[in-house]
């Protein structure tokens, strides 16, 4: 199965398949590469209304099998998008007769899958990740083309920023991409449907080819998240000070306590986890996968991190675990955040 570039890229190739697979909870993905099959099906949308026929994946097989071996009547091409399709995982039977009709049904399915006719496309769309030791997916990647969707994460973004920059002919200067990298970690979930459009507001502030870090921050400043990147950014340098005046800043500006409360907790946790990785030989970039991180943010955490003495992070974890527990109960205060600051950042570096 292909990551999105590379699928995009065989797509473009001669023969065109006739059989596809969508697999994977990121809809962006899935979205564009249907959009980028039916392009080339249906060059200008001449003859999607007529030639595109949709089944829900609980649709028995026969009447998919229907589809694909009966000739087109209004267009010149049968294309067949089956949606949520349960066929990908071939599901068994209980019963033992069931059973032995299903496979039947399935092993007749991957037969014609193998061999389309002409004139016939069928594209399999489905959140889930199907087995690819299953017959269905080795059909399908022997076949056809397989796109394996699987949702993007601060530390993987890599790909999908590089894509869109060229779909922009744009760059990002270092400072940028340092502030879009270290924003992105702050996002607890990351819709790349939100980014691109985000992305595509930067058209709007310069025709340069490079992007700054200026523009950056005027779009994504607005988010309460990325927003106070700045100050966990302070909190990691240490730099009290600073770090209290951009706590008090977000406060006043409206930010909820509960966002900041969330950020900070995870902010330690992290700082935390990257300490005891870093104990067991576990540095640098290498630190981005078992952190949920951009490569580039897991270096600098764990940089910061080597700074910050492991009884400093416990006792503040366990201040800010107070502060939930007193915003519950309706007796937190700002002080309480501000506290947690002052642990970290005032606690004797860690020595060597």
């Amino acid at each position: 199965m292909m990551e999105y570039q590379a699928f995009l890229s065989a797509l473009k190739r001669d023969p065109l398949p006739h059989v596809f697979l969508l697999a994977g909870a990121e809809r962006y993905f899935v979205d564009r590469a249907r959009t980028a099959i039916f392009a080339r099906l249906f060059p200008g949308g001449i003859g999607l209304q007529d030639g595109l026929q949709r089944l829900t994946g609980t649709a028995d097989i026969e009447a998919l099998l229907g589809y694909i071996e009966t000739a087109p009547f209004f267009a010149d091409k049968n294309v067949v998008l089956v949606t949520d399709a349960a066929f990908a995982s071939e599901k068994k039977e209980s019963d033992g007769a069931g059973k032995a009709r299903a496979n039947q049904k399935m092993d007749r399915l991957l037969a014609v899958l193998a061999d389309m006719p002409a004139y016939s496309y069928v594209v399999f769309q489905t959140e889930t990740k199907p087995d690819k030791r299953k017959k269905f997916c080795k059909t399908i990647e022997k076949a056809g083309l397989a796109l394996d969707a699987d949702p993007v994460r601060a530390w993987n973004i890599g790909g999908w920023l590089t894509a869109k920059l060229q779909a922009m002919g744009k760059e990002l200067d270092r400072d940028a991409y340092d502030y879009f990298t270290g924003a992105v970690s702050m996002m607890r979930e990351i819709s790349l449907e939100y980014l691109d459009g985000e992305f595509d507001k930067l058209t709007l502030f310069s025709n340069a080819p490079r992007i700054t870090k200026r523009e950056m921050m005027t779009v994504f400043a607005g988010i309460p998240e990325v927003s106070s990147f700045a100050l966990l950014d302070a909190i990691s340098e240490r730099k009290v000070e600073k770090a209290l005046m951009l706590l008090r800043r977000q406060l006043a500006d409206g930010t909820y306590f509960t966002i900041l409360l969330a950020l900070m907790t995870r902010h330690v946790r992290q700082l935390w986890q990257a300490v005891l990785l870093q104990k067991k030989g576990v540095r640098g970039r290498a630190l981005a996968k078992p952190l949920g991180l951009n490569p580039f943010i897991a270096e600098k955490l764990g940089r910061a991190a080597m700074q910050f003495p492991e009884y400093a992070l416990k006792d503040a974890m366990l201040a800010l675990i107070d502060a939930d527990y007193l915003l519950k109960t309706g007796q937190a205060g700002d002080e309480l955040l501000e506290h947690a600051v002052i642990t970290l950042c005032t606690a004797p570096r860690e020595t060597a």
